[in-house]
């Protein structure tokens, strides 16, 4: 079994940056999930998801990200995703997740993706959701 880790970084008042080490599969979603819950009990709403050191994911990861999406956007907030992996942007592309959330190569596009949101940047959700 391969080690997983989940780091989360506050940004500032209520962005937070949660970072997830590993392989992400039923047996390791929990973990990310309750670090995601964790960030909506300090008051977070706008979260980047930091993927840049995910070698896998199963569909579990899926179920978590569209929960959680749904939570924050009812909080008024949003889920960015951050990932240059190929394998896990075709998962997303094939599900049609790639639409419904904000997808950045790096760490810093997707920090800066938040703080576009915030700054009164209109809303990029797609027809329809």
């Amino acid at each position: 079994m391969l080690e997983f880790e989940v780091r989360t970084a506050e940004l500032g008042g209520d962005a937070f940056v949660v970072t997830a080490v590993g392989e992400i599969d039923m047996y390791s979603a929990p973990i990310l999930e309750q670090a995601l819950e964790g960030v909506v009990g300090l008051g977070g709403t706008r979260v980047v998801l930091d993927f840049s050191e995910v070698s896998f994911v199963d569909s579990t990861l899926l179920s978590v990200l569209i929960r959680y999406r749904d939570r924050l956007i009812d909080l008024g907030g949003e889920l960015v995703l951050v990932t240059d992996d190929l394998r896990i942007r075709r998962t997303l592309e094939v599900t049609g997740l790639n639409r419904l959330f904000t997808i950045e190569p790096r760490l810093a596009d997707g920090i800066s993706a938040l703080g576009a949101r915030s700054n009164g940047a209109p809303d990029q959700q797609p027809p329809g959701v």
